[in-house]
């Protein structure tokens, strides 16, 4: 079920480039395609796929949405009300596909303005990460797929890498966004404790969430961090968000 998912996901996302279109695939499946030389690791920490999550400008969605039902997805229309998202079924199969338009609007908020170009058929590692880091009540099956991102890549300034530098300027700005973030590295650093993985894999994952952290700590933040930060937890800093019914 996991190939299928995947093959269907860069299916998609090929088509969608043949007719000008500028989609990437996000969530689990974007991570399994992005870290597929670890495979062995999801299946050790038994990590299934349930979904496709793509994410495209907006301008393209009437074309996506045109698109998807050409391949046999019908739109959820009574998922509608929900701002910036479409969500499709295959009436013939268990595939679920979400469509986010411009921004993932969840615990906190991603923009992917200028971003979609930088990598192909997925969102780029950065925001792979973020995608993650963003949830304020991040479940068990999201720290397994940030624990086998960190294993696959360096923590580094460059896109071809987990770019620290674009992540750290990103929550430097959000006091929020930093607090959850910083709250998902301390909680990633738990499971790799008790997870079951090598000591290698383990020593090295846990070195790069550190590289990380530091990153994000020594950034300079600006004036509406600090103001936000004097106000902390007494406000909620993130916003609630309950799981579509699919």
């Amino acid at each position: 079920m996991s190939e299928d998912m995947i093959a269907e996901a860069i299916r998609i996302v090929e088509e969608a480039t043949r007719r000008g279109l500028t989609l990437r695939i996000m969530g689990a499946v974007a991570v399994r395609i992005k870290c597929s030389r670890y495979e062995q690791l999801f299946n050790t920490l038994q990590r299934q796929l349930t979904d496709i999550d793509f994410v495209t400008y907006s301008k393209h969605g009437p074309k996506l949405c045109s698109l998807l039902r050409v391949l046999g997805y019908e739109l959820r229309r009574d998922m509608l009300i929900h701002e910036g998202r479409f969500f499709f079924y295959k009436p013939d199969s268990r595939v679920k596909v979400d469509v986010f338009l411009d921004k993932l609007r969840m615990s906190h908020t991603i923009d992917f303005k200028n971003r979609l170009e930088l990598d192909y058929p997925t969102i780029p590692l950065a925001d792979l990460i973020l995608e993650k880091l963003q949830i304020a009540n991040i479940t068990e099956k999201d720290l397994k797929d940030l624990a086998v991102l960190f294993r696959t890549y360096d923590v580094s300034n460059d896109d071809k890498a987990i770019n620290s530098t674009y992540i750290a300027r990103l929550l430097a700005e959000d006091w929020g966004f930093c607090y959850t973030v910083m709250g998902n590295l301390g909680n990633l650093r738990n499971f790799i404790a008790r997870a079951n993985m090598s000591e290698e894999d383990r020593n090295i994952i846990l070195g790069k969430i550190a590289r990380l952290s530091l990153a994000i700590e020594h950034e300079p933040k600006t004036l509406k961090w600090h103001l936000r930060s004097k106000i902390g937890t007494k406000i909620k800093w993130y916003t609630d968000v309950e799981e579509a019914e699919r």
